[in-house]
């Protein structure tokens, strides 16, 4: 079983910034990704940046240039710097694993969510 435990949300006024953590424990091989994703009220889940195990990043469109995601793979931990927040980046933001579990399992798994709630 594996659990990612986050932290670092909250509330905020616009133009400033947050940074989310997110660990990995349990039992597993190794961490191939993680990422983080938001689900504002009403939405779908959306991802918003993803790094490899690598340390290669992929973000979305919207959050570029001003997010940045990072990892440290010796704490299997993900980190989510956010800067110039605004109110429509308001969502619970939810922590999200691909693990190898054995040789021949991978296996995807999610935070509970922490709540970035931006104010105008």
């Amino acid at each position: 079983q594996v659990q990612l435990v986050e932290s670092g949300g909250g509330l905020v006024q616009s133009g400033g910034s947050l940074r989310l953590s997110c660990a990995a424990s349990g039992s597993f091989l190794s961490i191939n990704s993680m990422g983080w994703y938001r689900q504002a009220s009403g939405n779908e889940r959306k991802l918003v940046a993803v790094i490899t195990s690598g340390g290669s990043g992929n973000y979305a469109e919207s959050v570029e240039g001003r997010f940045t995601i990072s990892s440290d793979n010796a704490k299997n931990t993900v980190y989510l710097q956010m800067n110039s927040l605004k109110p429509e980046v308001t969502a619970v933001y939810y922590c999200n694993a691909m693990v190898r579990l054995t040789f021949y399992r991978n296996d995807n798994y999610w935070g509970q969510g922490t709540q970035v709630t931006v104010s105008s």
